[in-house]
């Protein structure tokens, strides 16, 4: 299927591009600010289907609406018309088509024009009244807040927030683009009003919050939760507005003569992570835990983990390395230690089931072989 995508150098536009190229089956045509309209024709000729995504936001004079919206998308109807055949359009409106300002008219004489072209000749089409997109490669200090903020939080910058309690919609980029790869695969002939799921709904305030704390995980080490939903969707956005000279940052380094111990993460109720080495022959731990779990995943050298009931003196003993990848946990009610047995430097892997509390640490001083 070829593809003709306007507005492709913009925020969505690069995302779709991007996609439409990872995948089999598609051939990507692009039309964006450096294309004379003049082209317009012959690209829309080459295409099977087209998703319009060129659109103006913020001019310098609101006449320009009327050009970037209304006019452009009747110059792409129009070229449809011209080519003699059924090409399936896909219409980027926004949730502004509904008001009356200079912006949300445009759109919607967009859409009317859209309209008209299905009316009169059946030709597909599917129209999509998006709410504020957000994602990675949007312009900042443009027209999404969410970019904004991510932006100048990421570039430690400072944010205006003048009602914390607005309301904002919000749709992320990844949904929008699957969006349209559905509907470009399922087009009918007529009419269709496309919706993009899920959509968030978070006030401004709280949204400011969210992306400071994704930036003070850095210190703190207590990762937000980011494994789904718009949290997900909002970290990645944050996370995509660092400058190079962030992508990396270190960590603290506990060092004595036994080896170092390095806490890499902690969560808010899963556990933290770290690792620890151990030079030959030296023995770490020697202690037990009432409700406290561990898990040991030994990545390099040889190590013995020794355990004994705290009740019933039973022992037992574990031998693993980093060539078998076994992963050792330490049980309630059992003492326990680990040492290297190996010749060369000792590094381990832990995750614990909760992160480290000095005034509880759950965390009895006991030697396995007394």
């Amino acid at each position: 299927m070829r593809v003709l995508v306007t507005g492709s150098n913009g925020f969505i536009g690069k995302n779709l591009v991007v996609r439409l190229g990872e995948l089999p089956g598609f051939e990507v045509h692009c039309f964006d600010q450096s294309d004379g309209l003049d082209t317009l024709q012959g690209k829309v000729s080459d295409s099977d289907a087209i998703v319009h995504l060129a659109g103006i936001n913020r001019p310098k004079d609101t006449t320009e609406f009327i050009a970037g919206n209304a006019d452009l998308t009747a110059s792409l109807c129009a070229a449809i018309k011209a080519a003699g055949r059924h090409v399936p359009l896909l219409l980027a409106s926004s949730i502004q088509a509904e008001l009356t300002n200079p912006y949300g008219q445009s759109k919607r004489a967009a859409e009317q024009v859209v309209e008209q072209l299905s009316a009169q000749t059946g030709n597909p089409a599917v129209i999509y009244r998006l709410p504020n997109v957000f994602g990675k490669w949007c312009r900042p200090n443009y027209n999404s807040a969410v970019a904004t903020f991510c932006h100048n939080i990421a570039n430690d910058l400072p944010i205006q927030i003048n009602d914390p309690s607005t309301q904002l919609k919000l749709v992320y980029v990844d949904d929008v683009v699957e969006a349209f790869l559905h509907a470009l695969g399922h087009t009918a002939p007529g009419l269709q009003w496309g919706t993009v799921e899920p959509v968030y709904a978070i006030g401004l305030g709280d949204m400011a919050a969210q992306i400071e704390a994704f930036k003070n995980c850095r210190t703190s080490l207590v990762s937000e939760r980011v494994g789904t939903g718009l949290v997900r969707a909002l970290y990645a956005t944050y996370v995509s507005y660092l400058p190079p000279a962030k992508f990396a940052y270190n960590l603290t380094r506990h060092g004595d003569e036994r080896g170092v111990f390095v806490e890499m993460l902690k969560t808010a109720d899963s556990g933290q992570f770290s690792f620890f080495t151990a030079h030959p022959g030296i023995t770490r731990g020697g202690h037990y835990h009432h409700t406290k779990t561990e898990k040991f995943l030994v990545i390099k050298g040889s190590a013995r983990f020794g355990f004994r009931h705290v009740v019933t003196n039973e022992t037992y003993e574990v031998l693993t390395s980093g060539d078998v990848s076994t992963v050792v946990e330490t049980v309630p009610g059992w003492t326990h230690d680990i040492t290297n047995v190996g010749t060369d430097e000792m590094v381990v892997m832990l995750w614990a089931n909760e992160i480290f509390d000095r005034e509880k640490p759950d965390t009895i001083a006991m030697r396995v072989n007394p």
